[in-house]
């Protein structure tokens, strides 16, 4: 699933092409995505202005004249690609995730759900295969009472998410963790891959109890969050399987990743057997941690 730095980079992108543009024409190819689209969404959408963009943890919030708002989550698969005018439909996605040329056969349209066209040309698609991604329509001043915002935690690249706001809210806890900061609740935005970048970081193991961070672990894992992230949008995000940016690119974050992914590899820290066995994995509820043994306590 795309995390914060893959939706700020797709946001950004999206960003550039369509503020200050009119939505010309919407169209929708099915009911809807994890759960019914609004009703006559692409009428709705269609003739208005963009205003601009926020993003919200793993949501894209795009803001239109007229006092609405359109919530956008990308799910497990799902890209918005944009093409200038005069370059046709959207490259259609591929088995594996290879982003395919639509010259290549077909008509380019395979799991796009939706269709933006802008008064300028410009297209834009929202494919998703899995089907897991989600569109809804909300009145813009009311965007965070929106029952998939309401109750989600801190943006963790804001100042307001400091050490002492992370250690209040892992006081107490006595989940692991990786599970604690996978919580929307506790940080927004956080997933499996840069929570296990963030921890190695920050030397914490994601057995360690979230009780037992607040204080001098919190206060070197909350900048190591912040510097993962940060490091991650420059990158353009991480392309592991369908992941794209908005001009079809894919991200790079993935060849700089120090321990997700990399089971039985060297921890860049250390120096090696016997010392060290490398980087490890373990499941916890049901996903891949990884982590060094070694450095992470």
């Amino acid at each position: 699933m795309p995390e914060l730095p893959e939706v700020e980079t797709v946001m950004r992108g999206l960003s550039a092409v369509l503020t200050g543009q009119t939505i010309a024409r919407a169209e929708t190819r099915r009911a809807g995505l994890r759960w019914p689209f609004p009703e006559m969404l692409a009428e709705r959408l269609s003739g208005r202005r963009v205003e601009g963009f926020r993003r919200r943890g793993k949501y894209m919030l795009m803001r239109l004249s007229g006092g609405e708002s359109a919530l956008i989550h990308l799910g497990m698969s799902g890209r918005m690609v944009a093409r200038p005018p005069g370059e046709g439909p959207v490259p259609r996605i591929a088995p594996q995730g290879a982003f395919s040329d639509a010259r290549g056969g077909g008509d380019g349209l395979a799991h796009e759900h939706l269709m933006l066209e802008t008064g300028h040309g410009w297209r834009v698609g929202f494919q998703d295969p899995r089907r897991f991604g989600c569109v809804d329509l909300m009145p813009t001043e009311g965007e965070d009472r929106h029952k998939l915002l309401a109750g989600m935690g801190p943006e963790p690249l804001e100042e307001g998410f400091t050490p002492a706001t992370l250690s209040r809210s892992l006081a107490g806890k006595n989940t692991p963790i990786k599970a604690a900061l996978l919580d929307q609740g506790v940080v927004a935005g956080l997933g499996n891959i840069y929570v296990a970048e963030a921890l190695f970081r920050a030397g914490i193991s994601p057995r360690r109890l979230a009780g037992t961070v607040p204080g001098a672990r919190a206060a070197r894992l909350v900048p190591a969050i912040k510097s993962v992230l940060t490091e991650a949008i420059e990158a353009g995000g991480s392309s592991l399987r369908d992941y794209v940016r908005s001009d079809g690119e894919i991200g790079r974050f993935q060849e700089r990743f120090e321990v997700y992914d990399r089971l039985g590899q060297p921890c860049p820290r250390c120096p090696g057997p016997p010392a060290c066995p490398g980087v490890q994995r373990i499941v916890q509820a049901g996903r891949s941690s990884f982590f060094c043994p070694r450095t992470q306590r």
